[in-house]
């Protein structure tokens, strides 16, 4: 009698978490223990808040990539987007000293160069990669050409730098939220929300799933693609932004170089599919948590840098295969049953 509700429990569990994401639970718990076994800091108080902090910046793009990714799309310019957006917020700040302008300046050029992504993918019918690639190098220059003589633009306004170090629920010894970490869990809950609940969210998938299906469903993949690399390019310029008010300065490349990679790896494995139609916001915050406490871990066991470098892209490859490998399996199930029904 009492075996009921607990396996309902753990049924709902499984079903918001994803079958396939408990071999991230697991990687994550196998993680935790090797690195625990080596340091006793990995769960001190002011560890986690740290990991929390770092995971802010990440997941912000992150689940703005899971909806670029799920429509078979993909975004190589979001670092570049927010390197941009950090120093349009920094000078907006410093400028002006109004911290809800800065914020909303930095949002908004994301928005923008989003929209300038699909925008090319769309009238221009440039492949996702080539036309992200190409931009992730012209936005790098708009970043430095916008900063005064190339250079980050400082920003000392204590009120904004909570936005990036403040925390509350701060108690004795014990070091709170990260503010910056709140934001992410608000935004990744919505995005949720939209991909499992709504129409929008629904769409997204058929896009990415079958396209030409979805077309003569009525479904204006255009316009979709407009909206989705708006959504993505205003996540990373608020990612830049955080990063802005973490580092007190507006950032051309330092800070943000390198985000896409990160933000893709958390995707992938996530469980989302290179083809595209496939992919959970669960899933991505689950990836992103896992890398947020592998590079915590190898600073905390003192790795160098390139190491680290190198194991966040063996995961990407790993990611991948295993997705391509799990389609290949599906495809074959399918064909199985198709040949089993004619016969």
């Amino acid at each position: 009698m009492n075996s009921r509700p607990s396996e309902s429990v753990v049924l709902r569990a499984t079903r918001f978490i994803g079958a396939e994401n408990l071999s991230l639970i697991i990687a994550l718990i196998l993680l935790v223990a090797a690195v625990s076994s080596q340091t006793e800091f990995l769960f001190s108080s002011r560890n986690l808040f740290n990991i929390a902090q770092n995971m802010a910046v990440v997941g912000l793009i992150a689940v703005g990539m899971t909806l670029v990714i799920v429509s078979a799309g993909l975004d190589i310019s979001v670092g570049s987007i927010a390197g941009c957006a950090s120093v349009v917020c920094a000078m907006l700040v410093a400028g002006t000293g109004a911290v809800s302008g800065g914020l909303a300046g930095g949002i908004a050029i994301g928005l923008v160069l989003g929209v300038i992504n699909a925008m090319i993918i769309n009238y221009l019918r440039v492949n996702a990669v080539v036309a992200t690639l190409a931009t992730m190098s012209a936005f790098r220059g708009v970043a430095f050409l916008i900063a005064p003589g190339g250079r980050p633009v400082g920003v000392l306004d204590p009120t904004f730098a909570l936005l990036g170090s403040g925390r509350f629920f701060e108690l004795g010894g014990f070091p709170g939220f990260p503010i910056a970490f709140a934001i992410l869990v608000g935004v990744a809950v919505v995005a949720h929300f939209i991909m499992s609940s709504t129409v929008f969210g629904r769409s997204i998938y058929s896009m990415g799933g079958n396209p030409a299906a979805a077309r003569l469903a009525g479904i204006d993949l255009n316009r979709m693609r407009l909206w989705i690399y708006a959504v993505s390019g205003g996540l990373s310029g608020l990612a830049g932004v955080i990063v802005t008010a973490r580092t007190s300065s507006g950032q051309p490349a330092s800070g943000t170089q390198g985000l896409e990679l990160e933000a893709i790896t958390a995707v992938f494995l996530g469980g989302a599919l290179l083809a595209g139609g496939k992919g959970t916001i669960v899933g991505t915050m689950l990836a992103v948590l896992l890398l947020a406490v592998l590079s915590n871990g190898m600073n905390l066991l003192g790795i160098p840098t390139f190491y680290q470098l190198v194991a966040k892209g063996l995961l990407l490859v790993l990611a991948v295969a295993i997705g391509q490998w799990r389609m290949a399996m599906a495809e074959k199930r399918q064909a199985k049953l198709t040949t089993s029904g004619t016969a």
